[in-house]
């Protein structure tokens, strides 16, 4: 093996260990895109951008100085394709979106791939570790600091036992809740009155205790509450 295919897999590889090593936290998180994808992705970035730096390999006969190849082009092109594998991991549910992070994972991802593409070793090593660090530390930093819990709540009765918007109200905050906004709508031929609402608390803690309360009371057809989040 010559120093120039050396150099060539060491590009290559040093590209898809930053993938996978991404991906790896991606998977143990259970997201759509994972250890395989990120691993592919940064992969496959750092091949495109190898077409650059070693454009006299695949010239043939062609005398250098007649090249006129712009690496940046192709670092363009590449981040603007990543988009659409982007957009297939983000998902609407209800009015929930989740997969940004999975999202931004892979943008990063195929950054680093170009990166470690064209050798550019330093940046891409400190930015791997950040984004790692990202991805894992921040999750418990977030789960740690104190924020607005949102959720979608559904309540759901019979006709004639439907309580008062006053006092959908009343037990809503006395669980620590605060309501964001309400709709009502009478279904299934006028057999059924529903609440939807999104509620809102400071701690989490709340939410079992209103579904406790939920839980046990006779008038309630059904209900639903389902966070928000990413």
């Amino acid at each position: 093996m010559t120093p120039q295919h050396m150099d060539i897999a060491i590009h290559l590889a040093s590209a898809w260990g930053a993938g996978s090593l991404v991906g790896l936290e991606r998977s143990f998180h259970g997201r759509p895109a994972g250890f395989r994808t990120h691993a592919l992705v940064c992969l496959a970035s750092a091949l495109l951008m190898l077409v650059t730096v070693y454009q006299w390999e695949w010239m043939g006969a062609v005398p250098l100085e007649s090249i006129r190849t712009d690496p940046t082009r192709m670092a363009q092109g590449i981040m603007t394709g990543i988009g659409f594998l982007g957009a297939g991991v983000i998902f609407k549910e209800g009015l929930t979106v989740r997969g940004l992070t999975t999202a931004a994972s892979i943008w990063i991802t195929s950054a680093l791939g170009i990166m470690y593409g064209v050798g550019f070793y330093y940046p891409a090593v400190i930015v791997t570790i950040i984004t790692i660090a990202t991805l894992a530390l921040f999750r418990m930093v977030e789960y740690r600091m104190p924020t607005q819990f949102y959720a979608h709540h559904l309540l759901r009765f019979t006709k004639d036992k439907a309580l008062p918007e006053a006092e959908v109200r009343r037990l809503i905050e006395d669980h620590g809740f605060t309501i964001s906004n309400m709709s009502y709508r009478l279904g299934e031929a006028g057999a059924v009155f529903e609440y939807k609402m999104v509620i809102r608390t400071a701690a989490k803690d709340n939410v079992e205790k209103l579904v406790d309360c939920l839980r046990g009371r006779d008038d309630l057809m059904e209900f639903r509450l389902s966070p928000t989040g990413d």
